[in-house]
């Protein structure tokens, strides 16, 4: 894997004002993200898990700047999205695409496809009429859709043709980096697996980097080199997919884990059921915010927030529990007190 990332995240926030009465004052606000820092490497796909509300998708829309940040840095290639100039976005947001989950919502319905494929093209001035045509054409090839269907509108099409609509979209631009912000949750079972071998036939053709968001824990381990996983608007674990599913250090982690059905014959996996909801994003707990649904929390837990350990093979977590099972006192040098 390559030293040099191609995209960092270092302490990123992003916080929602709550505003109530005539005047709208601020009351509060939501901690959507909170201090959110992870590294994507060239030619990988970071799965991102964890329940929904946690904050996944907006990670995910913060760093392509659709959402501005509160607070942090996203160095994308070495520029900063945070304080680059109109122009130099402007440049970078070719190589930058998302496709979002709902394949029936992101499409425009009074356009046709040839002209949802185009628009990209026609912004970032890119080619002349025929070349453009051509792009598009191929763009819908690549996901398996014939050329001919580029006049058509998408109430035509089936849910999983939509998809590839999306997909075809962010491949027209010939991206370096793609947010897949739940890119199968809105399709059919049986077509989920179709667009599944199609983003990954797509990544190694193209030579793509993706951020995959998802709560299916299985469709996670299938496609990612590596996982974070999320909780209330922090990621509590991070490590490589065989690393992670196979030896899980964090609660948290090990009750998502718990409720993957397994299909090896005769292994039986204990169910983690975490009790109590998700606290409020807009005042959540001191300490670990986990401790109030942990099942092995301590009096630490619910008063100093963990910090982050960086273990061998890259894995990181954040929890008290792991740090005194490990003996890495504060001072160890194996640990680290970055921010996650």
């Amino acid at each position: 894997m390559p030293e040099e990332p191609l995209l960092k995240v270092r302490h990123l926030k992003k916080y929602f004002p709550v505003r109530s009465g005539l005047l709208g004052r601020v009351k509060g606000y939501v901690h959507a993200v909170d201090d959110v820092s992870l590294d994507i490497f060239p030619g990988e796909t970071l799965g991102l898990v964890g329940e929904s509300g946690c904050g996944k998708t907006t990670v995910g829309r913060t760093i392509l700047r659709l959402l501005e940040p509160t607070d942090g840095e996203i160095l994308f290639q070495g520029v900063d999205l945070v304080r680059a100039t109109a122009e130099q976005l402007r440049g970078l947001r070719r190589q930058m695409q998302v496709v979002f989950q709902d394949p029936f919502s992101s499409l425009n319905p009074r356009m046709t496809v040839r002209a949802i494929l185009e628009e990209g093209l026609i912004i970032h001035r890119l080619g002349n009429r025929a070349e453009r045509l051509q792009q598009v054409a191929e763009a819908l090839r690549a996901v398996k859709l014939a050329p001919e269907f580029m006049d058509r509108y998408p109430h035509e099409f089936s849910g999983g043709q939509r998809q590839r609509i999306c997909i075809a979209r962010a491949l027209v631009l010939q991206p370096r980096f793609i947010v897949l912000d739940e890119p199968i949750a809105a399709l059919d079972v049986s077509i989920q697996s179709q667009v599944i071998n199609l983003l990954n036939q797509l990544k190694r053709e193209h030579n793509l980097t993706y951020l995959f968001i998802s709560h299916d824990l299985a469709v996670v381990e299938y496609l990612s080199d590596r996982v974070a996983v999320m909780y209330l608007g922090e990621i509590v674990e991070l490590a490589s997919s065989e690393e992670l599913y196979h030896n899980p250090l964090h609660p948290y982690t090990k009750a998502l884990l718990s409720a993957v059905p397994r299909m090896e014959p005769g292994q039986k996996s204990r169910r983690i059921v975490l009790p109590g909801d998700v606290p409020s994003p807009i005042d959540p707990p001191s300490g670990c915010r986990f401790h109030p649904r942990c099942p092995v929390a301590q009096d630490v837990c619910r008063m100093v927030p963990p910090r982050t350990l960086e273990l061998p093979q890259g894995h990181m977590v954040r929890c008290h529990v792991v740090e005194q099972e490990l003996g890495l006192s504060s001072s160890s040098p194996e640990s680290s007190a970055t921010g996650s």
